[in-house]
């Protein structure tokens, strides 16, 4: 007897539908994510998003313009140069980051330090200040009449760069920021680190690899995705850079504008200036750029990781 052969004999078994009742309840385990999410994540994009389309006229109230605030922001030297400026800070700023975390969490996995908890707690603590208390903290110090600074120079007689000074202030900030959160990736990188099988350490040591032979061709590669994560989450906060500024402004206004970085620009626009339109299209342009950015980052960084 010979089997049927044809496009029906190819054809794939039918899969039965899973009932009504299974698929309400599969509805009824996601939905206490799903809702919250709707409302405190896609909800305020959706509505930026439609801001951003609209502007405000004397005559005709609220109108749909399109793309024209866009073009309005994108042709704008204010917003350029807030993007120009956070570029830059972070071209500087996230390596030398990511560098001084990887080292201090290396340091602490030697098992080389003497107290070591001493060492780990000292750079994890500033991590614990509030932003705003850090950034308050900070501009007395660099103050040159009030501050560290201006101690330095009245006692020891010397001259010293003002860190407050239109040259020095991105500087600065980034200091601050480097206070801030080096202690957090230090952890980040040392958790990754004491994450690595043991056996290969021995296997190194059998095989006679030095330290920076170890260091250079089995930590660092084991941790590549880490280091990726972590500096694309130092990128977005990069593009973020608010509060330091912010504060920092209250004492130099004459250095750090309203429109410092994109983000006190698109604030300004909204609660100075009641420009809700513009400063959504500043938002939803920023959004772009740094969810481009990160991802090819973390793209470029994923690539060739253990």
């Amino acid at each position: 007897m010979h089997k049927r052969s044809g496009p029906s004999a190819l054809r794939a078994p039918a899969v039965p539908k899973p009932p009504l009742r299974r698929c309400l309840t599969g509805w009824a385990f996601v939905l206490p994510f799903t809702a919250p999410f709707l409302l405190a994540v896609v909800a305020p994009i959706l509505y930026t998003l439609g801001l951003s389309l609209m502007q405000d006229r004397l005559v005709g109230g609220t109108q749909f313009v399109g793309l024209e605030n866009y073009r309005d922001q994108l042709s704008d030297p204010r917003f350029w140069s807030a993007v120009t400026r956070v570029a830059l800070y972070m071209v500087i700023q996230v390596p030398l980051m990511m560098l001084l975390a990887l080292g201090a969490a290396l340091a602490l996995d030697s098992a080389k330090l003497y107290a070591p908890a001493l060492f780990r707690l000292g750079i994890f603590l500033p991590y614990a200040v509030p932003g705003v208390v850090a950034s308050l903290l900070w501009g007395y110090l660099y103050g040159s009449q009030f501050g560290l600074v201006g101690d330095v120079k009245q006692y020891l007689g010397v001259t010293l760069p003002d860190p407050l000074s239109s040259g020095l202030i991105l500087p600065s900030i980034g200091n601050v920021v480097l206070w801030l959160y080096i202690g957090y990736n230090m952890l980040v990188f040392h958790s990754a680190l004491k994450a690595i099988p043991s056996e290969i350490f021995e296997a190194a040591r059998l095989d006679g690899a030095r330290a920076r032979h170890v260091i250079v061709h089995i930590k660092l590669p084991a941790i590549r995705s880490t280091l990726a994560v972590a500096t694309m989450f130092s990128v977005i906060g990069g593009f973020q850079l608010f509060n330091e500024p912010n504060i920092l402004r209250g004492l130099v206004p004459n250095v750090i504008s309203s429109d410092f970085t994109p983000n006190m620009y698109a604030y300004s626009l909204s609660f100075a200036g009641q420009q809700y339109n513009a400063a959504a299209t500043v938002a939803v342009i920023m959004g772009v750029v740094t969810g481009a950015v990160a991802f090819v980052v973390q793209r470029r960084g994923m690539r060739g990781a253990i």
